[in-house]
């Protein structure tokens, strides 16, 4: 079974960046989308961005458009999210997950499409 992994969470002051990285095993990501998503403590789970199993096509929220970028590296093992301009609303858990329906499925299906989740990492912005 896809076993996922994130890391690159921690604590940032406003305007800083992390990198945050999902990382596979057991299987690679070559048949997977690969989304992220959030979730800040009394708010529901909301999707940040996604990547196609290509890596052909993405798609980002408008509240990280422009600052955060997500791509997956060549050996198909790895995801990144490279998160700049930090903000406080940018506090959350960070969840990576993967879809094997196929990229619009899964960006239709959103969060219910998405069958393996990592266990989440934790990002705080503040000064």
């Amino acid at each position: 079974q896809l076993q996922l992994a994130e890391s690159g969470g921690g604590l940032v002051q406003p305007g800083g960046s992390l990198r945050l990285s999902c990382a596979a095993s057991a299987f690679t990501l070559d048949n997977y989308a690969i989304g992220w998503f959030r979730q800040a403590p009394g708010k529901e789970r909301e999707g940040v961005s996604g990547i196609s199993s290509s890596g052909g096509s993405t798609n980002y929220a408008d509240s990280v458009k422009g600052r955060f970028t997500i791509s997956r590296d060549s050996a198909k093992t790895t995801v990144y999210l490279q998160m700049n301009s930090l903000q406080p609303e940018d506090t959350a858990v960070y969840y990576c997950a993967a879809c094997g329906a196929g990229w619009l499925s899964c960006r239709r299906l959103g969060p219910s499409g998405y069958l393996y989740w990592g266990q989440g990492t934790q990002v705080t912005v503040s000064s």
